[in-house]
């Protein structure tokens, strides 16, 4: 499966413990990355300075369902019970 252009789901639900240019601290669960920008699109793609985990991050029906709710949901709340 490939990611859904502009669902931003995994850079808004789950907490992030790895630093993130500009959130060096990581980001809390539910918060919006600084890096998405308005369009929901990762501005670090590509770019070495991504933090790993968001890079190994792939997606799939069981995580991201089939629209960008199901995937806030499905995520959000598997952030919720690990």
């Amino acid at each position: 499966m490939d990611c859904r252009l502009g669902c931003g789901a995994c850079c808004i639900a789950p907490s992030i413990s790895s630093s993130i240019p500009g959130m060096e601290n990581g980001k809390p669960a539910g918060v919006r990355c600084i890096q998405l920008n308005d369009d929901n699109l990762c501005k670090l793609f590509g770019k070495p300075e991504r933090p790993k985990v968001c890079h190994a991050f792939k997606a799939c029906p069981d995580v991201c369902g089939k629209t960008n709710q199901q995937a806030l949901d499905n995520i959000t709340e598997l952030e919720r019970i690990t």
